[in-house]
């Protein structure tokens, strides 16, 4: 079993020394991604957790992409909230708008007491090569 660590262009800066996405015998693990508006980890974030969540997944589909996947592709995610009352509802309804009804991943969802860089959200995801 060979393992290829991507680092893909476009994508954000790492906050800590990591893949963007480890891809094995068909899977690939895609490291959480922050709320970063550009690849500098200096960027900003969007304010809000509406507008972070789809920056999360605008950048998980940019390492999904870099890898030859797709978000019909993701099997499993995991999502981490620093305001799990607060922001739960808002997040699965900007969430939900990236999957069909139908087809969506299992998924976990857990409140933090924090997340790098002070993000409202962070998610990481599984995706299988069909």
């Amino acid at each position: 079993m060979t393992s290829i660590f991507h680092m893909i262009s476009g994508a954000p800066d790492p906050v800590a020394p990591f893949s963007h996405a480890v891809e094995t015998d068909g899977w690939l693990f895609v490291t959480g991604q922050m709320p970063f508006m550009d690849t500098s980890l200096a960027s900003p974030y969007p304010e809000g957790i509406e507008a972070q969540t789809h920056q999360v997944m605008k950048n998980l589909v940019t390492v999904l992409v870099g890898c030859g996947y797709a978000l019909r592709d993701v099997v499993s995610v995991r999502i981490f909230l620093t305001r799990f009352e607060e922001d739960y509802e808002a997040m699965n309804a900007v969430y939900a708008s990236y999957f069909a009804a139908g087809r969506r991943p299992a998924r976990t969802c857990v409140g933090v007491t924090g997340l790098a860089k002070k993000a409202l959200v962070e998610i990481d995801l599984v995706a299988r090569r069909p």
